[in-house]
């Protein structure tokens, strides 16, 4: 189990940035406010910025301004520009510091290869879209890359990487990681939201009428 004692009051961190992939997010954030966490956007200045899907979203505060022991966790999503240039290394060397102090971070879709790009991976078991997505960064982790027809997601440690088609598997490994749901109600939530599987809402109904807290 995760001892989650230390960061339950602590704010998760979502980067934001134009061209931001807003829908790989939200599951995990908005389970996570339900578990009790605040959620803080954070942009490389406090402009607003424009998602993929045409959202403007106004960060609460700079990257300059996070430190990895205010936060939870970091979340960093997927997005043109980190395939466009240099404009959002940045988020990856913050990524850096917050593995660095112990502090968990979870990538998914173009966010992979930023982490790829920064070194992050060379030496972590992980995942992205498509291995070769990865390759093309020139990286040296090609042998970390998980792979196969069920992997979608994969949790090393402080390290969350996942693919950008299941972002349901993204949440679930974010919220068990942080200790929001665990267990048989953990693979509940992924059943029900993955798979519209209903035994798995009762699952969750049963939990939640017992005042289950995980």
């Amino acid at each position: 189990m995760t001892d989650t004692i230390s960061t339950a009051r602590k704010p998760v961190h979502v980067a934001v940035y134009d061209t931001y992939a807003d829908w790989e997010s939200g599951h995990a954030t908005a389970w996570l406010a339900q578990g009790g966490y605040e959620i803080r956007y954070v942009g490389a200045s406090l402009d607003p910025v424009t998602t993929l899907g045409g959202l403007r979203i106004t960060p609460d505060l700079t990257l300059a301004d996070v430190r990895p022991e205010d936060s939870a966790l970091l979340i960093l999503t997927g997005g043109s520009l980190w395939d466009e240039g240099e404009q959002l290394a940045p988020f990856a060397h913050k990524a850096r510091a917050f593995l660095d102090a112990g502090v968990p971070v979870a990538a998914i879709c173009g966010a992979t290869a930023g982490l790829a790009r920064e070194g992050l991976l060379d030496d972590r078991p992980h995942t992205s879209n498509v291995s070769f997505y990865l390759q093309a960064t020139g990286y040296r982790g090609a042998e970390h890359y998980v792979d196969g027809p069920a992997v979608t997601a994969v949790t090393d440690g402080d390290l969350i990487t996942a693919n950008s088609t299941d972002p349901e598997a993204f949440a679930r490994e974010i919220l068990g990681r942080l200790g929001v749901y665990e267990g048989e109600r953990l693979d509940a939530w992924y059943r029900l939201f993955r798979h519209s599987d209903p035994a798995a809402y009762e699952v969750l109904a049963a939990a939640e009428g017992a005042g289950e807290g995980k």
